[in-house]
């Protein structure tokens, strides 16, 4: 990821998490808030310095002056500004509002209530939480388009990759004990038997409530959906297309009060009631029954995976080959069971990052080395059986251009954007009213913030 929208990122994205907090702690006569600068139409709070101080202190890293916080503040608020003013930057902002409403729900459904969640976040209403969601979605979709547009023909030739190399090596960071991984993972497959058991159980929950009892009541009672089960299986304010397609299938066939017959999706069986819809949105309740495999089951899909790990150890099949054929897991299913570095999508992976369990199962082995199956759960907390190989193992050591040459052509790339950016800021800066509060009037920015510049003292 680009350094420049990490900075991005880093200071929006905690905004939810410590906005109000600090001012929930402050004494009585203290300023809660005032606004340190302004681009344009956009504000820079003091509030925003204080939370990119506070991330950079929890993340071990050496804060400096604020003065610089607030000059990456002002840089992607520049960002942001001429962003929504660029013609060739798409208009995102009933994109940008749904899924707003999709995030605040699926906040919501780690909480009890709604009242609890609120509470958490520091927020008085659901519109307000909902408001600043969508504030820093909008804040990142634009500040990223802008930097795209500004820095879509940058490239590096392999002369200043090695110059930079030769400039930085003794400042670069060194690798940590990395490996490449590929895994094959399947589900256990339920017996017709124990699908018939847990229809058998919905059945009989569906003709309690004809009988009677509340979908609401049998839903905290019964479903094994940990996000809406405490809710009595509610969720709300559902945009069309965010649901499985099973469940979403269903719920938008029936009547509004009708309970649908189990319905059956990735995450086992449903029994779902519609409580209204509107347009490309709908609040339903279900009762989920998990898919969730007996020891018999899961013995059937180790014995399966036990066979498909032969055969590759007898060079019948390639890895590769087994896990387009055989492996459930779609996140790396068509890259040949490749797993890949969330953070910058390549194939290393560093040793110490790694699930715990996947650790567990690779340690002492050696490259091309096959794990024996084992048991493991993906993020939906389903239980699935994997072998894993060992494709590389590379230990730790300093960078160096015969190895590493990749990522140090991407570090040379964003050293030559973050450049070209602040190329832009500084031509950007004399056109457009900027405001900042007196107080940082002495700040020695990289950028000419304070040059033509209207200074103003807080009140």
């Amino acid at each position: 990821m680009l350094k420049y929208s990490k900075c991005l990122f880093l200071w929006s994205a905690i905004l939810c998490v410590f906005t109000t907090n600090m001012s929930a702690q402050l004494s009585k006569g203290q300023l809660i808030d005032g606004i340190a600068a302004v681009i344009g139409d956009e504000i820079v709070l003091e509030s925003d310095i204080e939370d990119q101080a506070n991330y950079a202190k929890q993340q071990g890293a050496n804060v400096g002056e604020r003065c610089d916080f607030l000059e990456s503040i002002l840089n992607n608020k520049l960002l942001i500004y001429e962003a929504k003013k660029d013609t060739l930057i798409e208009n995102r902002s009933a994109a940008i509002k749904e899924m707003a409403g999709t995030k605040y729900t699926q906040i919501l459904s780690q909480f009890p209530d709604e009242k609890a969640m609120l509470a958490a976040y520091k927020f008085r209403t659901s519109y307000e939480m909902k408001a600043a969601i969508e504030k820093i979605d909008t804040d990142n979709y634009y500040g990223q388009a802008k930097y795209g547009r500004i820095t879509e023909k940058a490239d590096v030739t392999p002369t200043e990759v090695t110059d930079f190399y030769n400039q930085f090596k003794f400042q670069l960071p060194n690798v940590k004990d990395e490996v490449v991984l590929s895994k094959i993972s399947i589900f256990p497959k339920l017996s017709e038997a124990h699908k018939k058991e847990i229809i058998a159980k919905l059945n009989k929950i569906k003709e309690d409530i004809k009988n009677g009892e509340s979908f609401e009541n049998q839903a905290r009672i019964y479903s094994e959906d940990e996000g809406s089960a405490a809710l009595g299986g509610l969720y709300k304010n559902i945009n069309v297309g965010q649901m499985v397609k099973p469940f979403e299938a269903a719920a938008l066939n029936l009547q509004e009060g009708e309970i649908s017959d189990p319905v059956e999706s990735e995450y086992g069986y449903h029994l779902i009631t519609l409580i209204k819809r509107n347009g490309k949105r709908y609040d339903a309740r279900h009762i989920l029954i998990k898919s969730t495999p007996n020891a018999e089951e899961i013995a059937a899909a180790t014995k399966q995976l036990d066979s498909i790990r032969t055969l590759i150890l007898q060079n019948k099949m390639s890895f590769k080959e087994a896990a387009y054929k055989f492996s459930d897991d779609k996140s790396n299913k068509f890259s040949a069971g490749v797993m890949t570095n969330n953070q910058d999508g390549s194939d290393r992976l560093e040793r110490l990052g790694l699930d715990p369990t996947i650790s567990y199962q690779i340690a002492g082995l050696k490259k091309n080395d096959i794990t024996e199956p084992f048991q493991q759960e993906d993020q939906q907390k389903r239980k699935m059986i994997s072998i894993v190989q060992v494709n590389d193992i590379i230990d730790a050591h300093q960078l160096e251009l015969s190895t590493d040459y990749e990522r140090i052509k991407e570090m040379a790339l964003n050293k030559k954007k973050n450049e070209i950016v602040e190329k832009w800021v500084n031509e950007k800066i004399p056109s457009i009213f900027i405001s900042i509060d007196d107080k940082y009037k002495d700040c020695k920015f990289h950028s000419n913030w304070l040059k033509n510049t209207v200074v103003t003292t807080a009140k």
